[in-house]
This record gives C-alpha cells, sequence and structure tokens, in this order.
C-alpha cells in the first residue's frame, strides 16, 4: 500500500491541479491489475476523496496539489460559474464569509453535499447565463470560471425569490442595508454592460430599476 500511495502522489502532480474523473484516474493506474480496487485503497486510506460519484482530489497535506474550492465547484457540475454570494464576497461586495459556494447554471438546480464543502447550483436560462463571466487565476494550474462584479450583482436579484424592484429607494435599501453591500464598490459598477443584458435576462424590470439605482449612487 505504501509503494502505491508514493506512485499515486507521482502520479497526481503530472496531471495538473483540478479534480479528476475515474477515467483519468484508471488512465494513472493503468500499470496494476484490479486498478478499481486500488481507488477503492486509495480512497479508504485517505489518500484520494471522492468529492461525487466519478469525481475525485488528492488529499490535502500530502505534499499533493490540491484544488481551490472554486475550480471544485466549476467542476462538480458543468457548464457552470461560481456567483451568488461566493462571488459577491470574493469581490468584497459583502462582508460576511461564505461557507457554501454558490454557482450559476445551464443544468437543473442542486446541491451536493462533499466531503470538502457544500456546493449549491441554480438555474440560469441562455442565453443570459453565458453573460459577465471572468476568468480567475487562483494558483498555478488552476483557473476557474466567477460571475464578474456585474453579473454577481444581477444574478443576486434574479435568483433570489421574493425579490421584485420597483423604486429606487426600495433598491437602495435591499442593497445597502439588507444585503449589505460596499456602496464605493456599487458605484464602480459598469451599468452600461449591465444594461446591455436587459433584453435577453429574466426580471427584466427589477433590473432595469437595479441599474437606475446604481446610476443614482
Amino acid at each position: 500500500m505504501k509503494i502505491l500511495q508514493m506512485e499515486f502522489r507521482k502520479l497526481v502532480k503530472d496531471f495538473g491541479d483540478a479534480p479528476f474523473s475515474r477515467h483519468l484516474i484508471l488512465e494513472m493506474l493503468k500499470d496494476y491489475k484490479r486498478p478499481n480496487d486500488k481507488i477503492s485503497e486509495l480512497i479508504k486510506s485517505g489518500e484520494l476523496i471522492s468529492i461525487r460519484r466519478g469525481l475525485y482530489m488528492p488529499s490535502p497535506g500530502n505534499d499533493q496539489p490540491v484544488p481551490e474550492p472554486f475550480l471544485i465547484a466549476n467542476h462538480l457540475l458543468g457548464p457552470s460559474y461560481v456567483s451568488l454570494e461566493a462571488a459577491l464576497s470574493y469581490w468584497g461586495l459583502i462582508p460576511e464569509r461564505v461557507y457554501e459556494i454558490t454557482s450559476a447554471t445551464l443544468k437543473p438546480s442542486r446541491n451536493y453535499n462533499t466531503p470538502v464543502g457544500r456546493f449549491s447550483y441554480q438555474h440560469l436560462p441562455s442565453p443570459y447565463y453565458s453573460f459577465g463571466i471572468e476568468s480567475l487565476s487562483l494558483a498555478p494550474k488552476q483557473t476557474a470560471l466567477i460571475a464578474s462584479r456585474e453579473k454577481a450583482v444581477c444574478d443576486k436579484v434574479i435568483l433570489t425569490s421574493g425579490i421584485n424592484l420597483r423604486s429606487t429607494r426600495q433598491t437602495k435599501t435591499l442593497l445597502l442595508e439588507d444585503l449589505r453591500m460596499d456602496e464605493s464598490i456599487l458605484q464602480t459598477l459598469d451599468t452600461s454592460v449591465m444594461h446591455s443584458w436587459l433584453n435577453d435576462a429574466p426580471k427584466k424590470s427589477s433590473l432595469a430599476v437595479l441599474i437606475k439605482t446604481l446610476n443614482e449612487l
């Protein structure tokens, strides 16, 4: 088992820092007899973590590259990009630290409770889904997809049940008091690009009020 662990750690370093599929692990272990049994041994020993069926990552603390949570979120269900509170927190728009990573996806909404955290996904329609997605460099060899600041704010309005914006006063209360967003950052958002998304966006009237409010800050 010791030899298997050492050889597996060496193989992992050659395959990059993203979560990997069962097919890829079988390719890594192709020189072993009964590679499926070897996968089970690696999981049992704590060398390998099963994030969900068919998707794995090396255990932290074994001198191996470990994928960042945002990258795990991208791979757990795709296509998807990190958004809502996770993105708002990353960009400094909200003060809270986020313990669940929520992403937007073209697929049906769903949740995953994994050994490395809780991940949730909310459906957005095309073509709105594809707007305002940025590529974020997290670490060497690790790049994740995340909502831009503008898209994260729009997604929050669209995907939060019960939000129906009718006035700038109501919207200011929502942004600054209820959600505690940073006003100085809100003032820097590119409302022209947000306006370009309106025709294809859900909750068009609410987003129009949102844009008007941002322009008045």
